[in-house]
């Protein structure tokens, strides 16, 4: 096998793997039920991938290795394109790979998080520095005292754990991306109220401009901004 043809195997592998993984759970999802959708025997899904731990870990690097080269590669931006522009990828990269954020207790080392994660750690730095960035920019409504870092971390937290709400108070057994779109509207009530008028349809246009460049898909009507 050609290490070419080697690599087109291991990509639709990993293709198919998360795709069972986030339908099914990754326990529910079986070594030959993934080499069946793959359409190779299970002994050549082994070559690759001895275990289905081993699977889950290389979705799981390739998810933190997405995160890293985006915050590499960012070029600052007006500050409400940037915000929105982080919240979608987050939203996104949470719903494209749910079972990691759902069922990585399955297969990790240990049922507790690592506190001293740095990607975790770079994500919520990333957030905090545009909250900061909207305080410079003066567009916090000027009666309202904000505390930036429960402000952030209020704001991490709803981004981070929405779909662990879907699943434990709506018992929701499938997740669709209209869900993360009310996740997104969530996030935005936490947020918006502290903003001046004038600020938060700066935000409200990034977020239509933004998603519909990047995923197509329709925006609510913004809730009625604060008097």
């Amino acid at each position: 096998m050609t290490v070419e043809k080697k690599l087109r195997t291991n990509e639709k592998i990993l293709l198919v793997s998360r795709r069972l993984f986030n339908r099914k759970g990754y326990a529910a999802t079986s070594l030959t039920e993934i080499a069946d959708a793959v359409g190779i025997s299970q002994g050549n899904l082994s070559y690759h991938f001895p275990t289905k731990k081993d699977l889950a870990e290389r979705l799981q690097a390739q998810v933190r290795e997405r995160a890293r080269t985006r915050l590499a590669s960012l070029t600052p931006g007006p500050v409400a394109d940037d915000y929105v522009a982080h919240l979608l990828f987050a939203m996104s990269l949470m719903w494209e790979n749910r079972f990691i954020f759902r069922d990585r207790i399955q297969y990790s080392h240990s049922d507790h998080a690592d506190p001293d994660d740095p990607d975790m750690a770079a994500d919520f730095a990333e957030l905090y520095g545009l909250v900061r960035r909207i305080e410079q920019e003066n567009m916090f409504r000027r009666e309202l005292p904000v505390d930036l870092e429960v402000l952030t971390r209020s704001l991490w937290i709803l981004s981070r754990y929405w779909m662990d709400y879907l699943r434990e108070h709506e018992g929701r057994e499938e997740i669709t991306w209209q869900d993360q779109e009310r996740g997104i509207q969530h996030h935005f009530a936490v947020l918006l109220p502290c903003l001046l008028s004038s600020a938060q349809k700066l935000f409200w246009d990034a977020l239509v401009r933004l998603s519909d460049k990047q995923r197509g898909w329709e925006v609510n009507s913004p809730p009625r901004s604060p008097r």
